[in-house]
This record gives structure tokens, C-alpha cells and sequence, in this order.
């Protein structure tokens, strides 16, 4: 199996506990910035971190808890009882330096995303206001997107979030790009993980992370609960027929801005769609 592919650690409690430390490889020597946790919770239980130097920003993927971060009580968030109804998540910032917990109050899978922080921003809640679906690509390369967290919004130091649905059959993170560059404003160097759920349950996927010079190609199928993780390079998925895809995408790096470049074999789909 890929160094590259991070299989849940079991189905309920920290399923996923993907730290800069653990995420560095033979394929990804060099990672340092993106963390990503998974807690998959039954009604009552609790979950909590420090965030020491590293904020975070806890994303309801689906189910309701009782969140409170630094002090703060934030009450019951969490609407989305399925993350394929498509719905704006609940999501809450917390800084670094800070501390967070949570108690699900139905089943819940929280996600936790976190990066460097700086100090710039304040424990607060993150949609669902302010976040609509939005669609991109045309044909088969339609899909839909809650952009939770995207530099667009200036709601955390270093992180970047978001959430893509791709519809069974479909193709996504396509053309196939990258962003593994510090060359601002041409591209960013940008870790990035993809959290992968299936519709139905038992379905699969694939996403390839590819360079052009060949030094790193790996292809991976992937199943429900899965991570990727993406060190650099190209980074397309698919969904098969039968099966929808939603994937919760992490990003940090140097700096917050998402610029990232087309394969230059496969750059005319996105100048023919534009």
C-alpha cells in the first residue's frame, strides 16, 4: 500500500491522528505543515486537543456536538445528519496556544484541520452562514463545492479548507494540477490532504498524485474514511459509476493563497471550459 494512503484506524474514537511528523515518508520527505485528525463519535462521548503551535479548524461532517474552544461555550452545532445532503457544514476555529472539546450529542464525525498558526484570529464559528454550493467543471467534470475556509475568507493564519461532492461517474481535482511551487503569484507550495467518503458506504474511488517528471506516480483506490496524502504534484480523482464521492480537502503552506498550475498535457480541457 501507498505511503500515501492513511486507512482509518478502526470505526469509532481518533480513527485518523495524521500529524506533519507521521505524514513524512519516502514519498513525502518533507512535510510540515498540513495535519488532519477523524473522530467518529457515538452520542455522549468527548473528544479534546491543546492546539499548541498549530491552529485548527474542527469541521461537522456530519451529526451535532457541544463544542466549546478557549473558554468559550459555542452550544449544540451541527445540522447535516448526512454529509452527502450537501448542506453548508458547522465548522469553529481555534487558535494556536488554545484548546478545544467537543460531546457528540448524536452520532458525530468531526474533523479536525489543522496548520502553523501565527495568533492573527480568534476562536469563532465558521458557516454555516457565509457558505453556499457552488458547481464547477462542465460535463463529467461537474462538481460541487462548499468552500468552508478558501483565501477568499479571512478566517485563519494558515489554513485552507474546503469540501467537494463529485457526482458518481465524475471526475474531480481535474485537469489534474499542481501547486508545489513557492513562485507567489504563479504558484503556491501547498500540502494537501483529501479525506474521502463514498455513497453508498462499500463504493471506491481512485485519485493518482503524479509528477511530470515521473519521479512520483502512485495510483490509489480508495474506500470510505480513507486519506490521500498529496506531499506534490498532480493529484486527480474519479468516481465510478454507481458510486458518489465527497471528499474534504486540507491545505497550508507558506502562504495562504491557492495558485496552482494545469498539467501542461491537459491544461486545453480547462481553456476549452473556460
Amino acid at each position: 500500500m501507498s505511503d500515501l494512503l492513511r486507512k482509518p484506524a478502526g470505526t469509532t474514537g481518533k480513527v485518523h491522528a495524521i500529524t506533519p511528523e507521521s505524514a513524512r515518508s519516502g514519498l513525502a520527505p518533507d512535510w510540515a505543515y498540513v495535519g488532519f485528525s477523524l473522530y467518529r463519535l457515538a452520542p455522549g462521548e468527548s473528544a479534546g486537543e491543546a492546539t499548541g503551535s498549530r491552529e485548527a479548524i474542527l469541521v461537522l461532517v456530519e451529526g451535532k456536538a457541544k463544542l466549546s474552544a478557549n473558554g468559550e461555550d459555542f452550544g449544540e452545532m451541527g445540522d447535516r445528519m448526512d454529509v452527502f445532503d450537501k448542506t453548508p457544514p458547522h465548522c469553529l476555529y481555534v487558535p494556536n496556544g488554545g484548546e478545544w472539546s467537543a460531546t457528540a450529542t448524536t452520532a458525530c464525525t468531526l474533523a479536525v484541520c489543522t496548520a502553523p498558526g501565527s495568533g492573527d484570529h480568534e476562536a469563532k464559528r465558521i458557516g454555516p452562514e457565509g457558505i453556499s454550493l457552488a458547481n464547477r467543471g462542465k460535463g463529467t467534470n461537474l462538481r460541487h463545492i462548499n468552500a468552508i475556509a478558501m483565501e477568499e475568507r479571512d478566517v485563519a493564519d494558515s489554513l485552507l479548507v474546503t469540501e467537494v461532492f463529485t457526482p458518481a461517474g465524475h471526475w474531480s481535482s481535474y485537469p489534474p494540477h499542481r501547486h508545489d511551487e513557492d513562485a507567489f503569484p504563479d504558484m503556491t507550495y501547498l500540502e494537501e490532504t483529501y479525506y474521502h467518503r463514498l455513497n453508498p458506504a462499500q463504493g471506491y474511488g481512485h485519485q493518482r498524485v503524479f509528477t511530470e517528471d515521473g519521479t512520483l506516480d502512485e495510483t490509489m483506490s480508495v474506500s470510505n474514511h480513507d486519506v490521500v496524502l498529496v506531499p506534490k504534484g498532480h493529484h486527480p480523482c474519479a468516481a465510478p459509476y454507481g458510486y458518489e464521492m465527497y471528499y474534504l480537502n486540507v491545505m497550508a503552506g507558506p502562504l495562504r493563497k491557492w495558485r496552482f498550475k494545469n498539467h501542461p498535457d491537459h491544461d486545453w480541457i480547462a481553456k476549452r471550459d473556460a
